[in-house]
């Protein structure tokens, strides 16, 4: 009797650690879910690791200092994209608000779907190059040999010559990098699809 009972104790404990092993693995890998939006939500609100400014409005003080700001563009693996900026680099008033240009074209027979990232560096110049319009705030869709010429409205923070950090700071650059998308589908067609299965 007592050894079936020790036995029954033995067996709910391994259970209990077995229990809270899952519950921590589970836990870990929603950690690792969550990680990636939050981290992005952080970059973005602070600027951290040259993440720009998304903004509404454009700046109405505008500075006679002049900054240089320079265009990168990068195509990751698997989308067959050509991608360039129209122009490598321009001279603007510290405040002033711009457009310049990229340019797409898909190299493939085939429709192909991408979303841009981007970052600016040196990285302490982040939270002061705000965007009033791009193209990296949605997918871009490009039909077969279809090119496009895709515009970023921006400014430079006139309180970017107040830090010490950002001071002495004469150039920025502003890089992208492509990566392949599957195009999203409208919430219509995905709850048609999921009506027709049943």
């Amino acid at each position: 009797m007592a050894d079936n009972g020790q036995a029954d104790r033995k067996e709910r404990s391994n259970g209990v650690i077995v229990g809270t092993c899952l519950a921590f693995v589970a836990g870990m890998i929603g950690m690792a879910y969550a990680a990636v939006p939050l981290y992005d939500m952080f970059c973005r609100v602070t600027g951290y690791n040259g993440t720009t400014q998304r903004v509404e409005q454009a700046s109405d003080l505008i500075l006679d200092e002049k900054i240089k700001v320079t265009f990168d563009a990068n195509v990751a693996a698997g989308l067959p994209w050509e991608f360039v900026p129209v122009q490598r680099d321009i001279d603007v008033r510290i405040g002033e608000t711009v457009q310049i240009m990229y340019r797409a074209k898909n190299l493939a027979s085939t429709p192909t779907t991408g979303q841009a990232t981007f970052n600016v560096t040196p990285m302490a110049a982040g939270a002061y190059f705000n965007k009033v319009q791009c193209f990296c705030f949605t997918e871009t869709t490009l039909e077969p040999g279809e090119e496009m010429e895709m515009p970023v409205v921006f400014f430079v923070d006139p309180e970017i010559v107040k830090p010490v950090e950002t001071q002495g700071i004469k150039t920025l650059t502003l890089s992208y990098t492509f990566y392949p998308r599957e195009p999203s589908k409208p919430v219509a067609q995905v709850k048609a699809k999921a009506e027709n299965k049943l």
